[in-house]
């Protein structure tokens, strides 16, 4: 039979076992909420550049004379509101993600709430932003 008295640390193994596997649920947890912020990293930038992309094209294809529109604007609308949406879904899916963090590092995990990922995020937001107002603007290096 076992003995049931704990070991010199104070933790029996069962205890030990326990800790593990919380640390371990904790770990999966985060890699989890660096996951879906990927997954949302991905969603903004096919919107900000597919936004951007059909922007310049319908832009070169009016101004070749091709047709004629007959609201001129709607070129640059439609490119806003694509890049508008993704760099603000990008934007709240960063916040959700660092407070996701910021709740795991107050159940006493002092991991840091920075990663890579957050990062990234950042600064694709920071190109979406960008994007935003130079075809706003119609000025920038595109």
């Amino acid at each position: 039979m076992a003995d049931p008295t704990p070991n010199p640390a104070g933790h029996d193994r069962a205890t030990e076992l326990a800790e593990q596997r919380t640390e371990l649920a904790f770990e999966r947890t985060r890699i989890a909420a660096d996951r879906t912020l990927m997954a949302w990293i991905r969603t903004a930038l096919s919107m900000i550049t597919f936004g951007f992309t059909l922007y310049k094209f319908l832009e070169a294809f009016r101004e070749a004379e091709h047709f004629v529109a007959r609201r001129p604007n709607s070129p640059r609308n439609l490119g806003l509101a694509l890049i508008g949406v993704g760099t603000a879904a990008l934007i709240v899916a960063t916040v959700q993600h660092y407070q996701s963090l910021k709740r795991l590092a107050s159940e006493g995990r002092p991991e840091s709430i920075w990663s890579l990922t957050i990062i990234v995020a950042m600064f694709i937001a920071l190109i979406g932003i960008l994007a935003f107002i130079g075809v706003w603007l119609r000025a920038g290096p595109f």
